[in-house]
């Protein structure tokens, strides 16, 4: 089962990073989107996976560990096809 914040790597490109959103489609075609580390201060964006691409390769992060006080708005990364 794949869960949101797990460590994860696109199959194809070998892509890495936390599993942050899930986006369901009417078609069966879901996807998840996968944050990568930041490189020299600077916040790469997030890229979105088919569901047969992602392969789990660590645990990652919890939700309890990155949630707030108090919930915030939308990522700004919205899920593109």
């Amino acid at each position: 089962m794949i869960e949101l914040g797990q460590k994860a790597k696109d199959k194809i490109t070998g892509f890495e990073g936390i599993i942050i959103g899930r986006a369901q489609y009417l078609t069966g075609c879901d996807q998840y989107g996968l944050v990568p580390p930041a490189k020299d201060g600077k916040i790469e964006p997030a890229q979105w996976f088919d569901e047969g691409r992602v392969e789990i390769v660590g645990a990652g992060v919890t939700a309890a560990a990155v949630t707030a006080p108090r919930n915030g708005g939308p990522n700004r990364d919205a899920p593109c096809r």
